[in-house]
């Protein structure tokens, strides 16, 4: 495989007069976890099903894995595994059945089918439960199982579309550490997810999809320090107290659900904010509580986006 496990260049798609794609450009690094976020109606899933073979772009060129999507579609299929937002498991079969039902789909016969069912089992801890029906499973175990039978061919590049939806906080952590795990041994991940922490948390780059456009895309660090706004929040006794630290402070702003409270511009370091809580203590002025705020992905989101988070969806 080369360096980049997907490379798109000059992406384009429209519905009639409706332009959905408007000239993306995305590279993945072979190996990490990409996060492609975006609001409704955004682009993620047109994106994604170009990238999956199930559409065909109007311009632009598309690498996966190393192939061509649109003259190397059976040689980029076999290369990449989809998991839905909804898992794709057989209620009707058990889970040692429904990984079986893929191996045979794969052309895995005999031994070595049972094998890759048994491993998959042990290493989604779904070896206890192997032999009951699917419709009994927990939402995290059916997600476990759906992404297990994704893994029966062996893909190179995995597209994860909000693989943690509806799943409790235990559960989203064991998914997580599933993620972390395939990367480990090699596996490209491209996500899309409904949770800003989950892609801050997970992806290496994250790009920014909005009205067809790019509109940024780096390390979850890079795009949080693009917008600025760290602050060191502090909390006053009472109204003397934060009157004398607005004179010797510059720069702050009352919070607007507390009036005891003022926000200073920080980088939010530790020097900088020993350096603040100095110079109030050398005018013995006493801070209650402080708290040091950096700004988080759905900061990123409404900045560049001018919408909240409340509206991304994949």
């Amino acid at each position: 495989m080369t360096s980049s496990a997907i490379a798109a260049t000059g992406l384009r798609k429209a519905y009639q007069d409706k332009i959905v794609l408007d000239g993306i450009d995305l590279e993945v690094a072979a190996g990490t976890i990409f996060s492609l976020l975006g609001p409704n109606g955004a682009g993620k899933t047109t994106t994604v099903n170009v990238l999956t073979t199930l559409m065909k772009a109007d311009a632009g060129t598309v690498r996966v894995a190393g192939h061509d999507v649109a003259t190397d579609t059976k040689a980029v299929r076999a290369a990449i595994g989809v998991t839905g937002q909804f898992a794709a498991v057989d209620d009707l079969l058990t889970g040692r059945e429904n990984l079986k039902l893929m191996t045979d789909l794969k052309g895995l016969r005999g031994d070595e089918g049972k094998r890759v069912v048994a491993d998959l089992l042990e290493r989604f801890d779904l070896t206890g439960s192997a032999d009951k029906m699917a419709a009994t499973y927990s939402g995290g175990m059916r997600r476990k199982l759906d992404l297990a039978m994704t893994l029966v061919g062996r893909p190179s590049i995995i597209f994860l579309d909000e693989p943690t939806t509806g799943l409790d906080p235990r559960s989203r952590r064991t998914m997580w550490e599933i993620i972390r795990q395939l990367v480990t041994d090699g596996v490209t991940i491209f996500l899309t997810t409904q949770y800003l922490d989950e892609a801050d948390r997970l992806a290496d780059r994250i790009a920014v999809l909005d009205q067809g456009t790019i509109v940024a895309q780096g390390t979850p660090a890079e795009l949080k320090s693009q917008i600025g706004g760290s602050h060191v929040r502090l909390r006053f006794a009472g109204d003397a107290e934060i009157e004398a630290a607005r004179r010797i402070l510059t720069g702050t702003t009352t919070d607007a659900e507390d009036d005891l409270v003022l926000r200073v511009p920080s980088d939010g370091g530790a020097k900088s904010v020993r350096t603040l809580l100095a110079q109030l203590d050398a005018h013995s002025i006493e801070v209650e509580e402080f708290s040091v705020h950096t700004p988080d992905l759905d900061d990123v989101f409404l900045a560049l986006t001018g919408r909240t988070s409340e509206k991304v969806n994949a």
